[in-house]
């Protein structure tokens, strides 16, 4: 989940109204504090505040909330949350990774270095998912589709392998992926969640209409420059009517020109059919 807000102050009410809409939504949870999130740049005040806003908004569904540290992790765990997202260290992985799961079980994060992952080896990555405490690994290559592919052979039965690739979702839900934790979503989720419903179901002919809508949608808002989509998540919400026009500001994210709000608005427009 994106943050809104105005300048650098978190939009409450604009956050409350996100929430209140997305609990209506076809979703099994959401995720805070991640990269979308931006959880390592909140203050820890911030970061309550979002976490009991998602909490409040979703009982009875699942809250996973990014972590850094075990700091963060222990954060989450009063804030309610269920699992932690594991922002990938640098070194020592293994033991970081045993050290959040005493706090929470864990999921796995494989971000593609650029937005400050990590890319592990195969042996590194075979130790972390044999730990009890993880539950599965989110994989978001962004455009490695050689990577996903690779990845997806490592993840035992046992493991959920959960797409974060918002440019290839369909193609990595064929992979076998049997859950979607994606920045994508946080806008037009429905269509993202028909899209998975839909190859749960074996409706190839719906599967394939709305892979369409979503690379489409994907192609206007994960661009360069990536960090941007955080920005562009917001600008699709807003043109949506699910927040404020003036609610949209990244205080992280890079300046973005004026006409790239006008083409999210198109498209999102254009995928209402209005």
């Amino acid at each position: 989940m994106p943050v809104p807000f105005h300048g650098r102050d978190l939009a409450v009410d604009a956050q409350d109204a996100y929430a209140a809409w997305l609990a209506g939504q076809p979703i099994a949870g959401v995720a805070v504090w991640a990269h979308t999130g931006r959880g390592r740049h909140l203050t820890p005040a911030m970061r309550r505040s979002v976490l009991e806003t998602w909490r409040r908004a979703l009982p009875g569904r699942v809250v996973i909330a990014g972590a850094a540290s075990v700091a963060m992790a222990r954060e989450a765990r009063d804030g309610g949350a269920d699992a932690v997202l594991a922002f990938p260290p640098r070194e020592n992985a293994v033991a970081y990774h045993r050290a959040l799961g005493a706090v929470l079980p864990i999921v796995l994060f494989d971000l593609y270095e650029a937005a400050g992952g990590v890319t592990y080896d195969d042996d590194t990555l075979t130790a972390l998912l044999a730990l009890p405490e993880v539950a599965g690994i989110k994989v978001a290559t962004l455009d490695s589709v050689m990577r996903f592919q690779h990845l997806a052979g490592l993840v035992a039965a046992d493991k959920l392998l959960i797409t974060g690739e918002d440019r290839f979702l369909g193609y990595s839900i064929m992979l076998g992926a049997r859950a979607a934790l994606i920045g994508l979503g946080a806008a037009l989720t429905d269509v993202s969640a028909g899209l998975l419903r839909a190859f749960a179901a074996g409706d190839y002919p719906r599967f394939h209409a709305l892979s369409r809508d979503v690379d489409r949608f994907a192609g206007a808002t994960f661009t360069a420059p990536m960090e941007g989509y955080v920005r562009r998540m917001l600008w699709a919400l807003a043109a949506d009517g699910v927040i404020p026009a003036d609610a949209c500001d990244d205080p992280w994210g890079p300046a973005l020109p004026a006409g790239e709000r006008d083409t999210v608005v198109r498209v999102v427009r254009a995928l209402r059919g209005s």
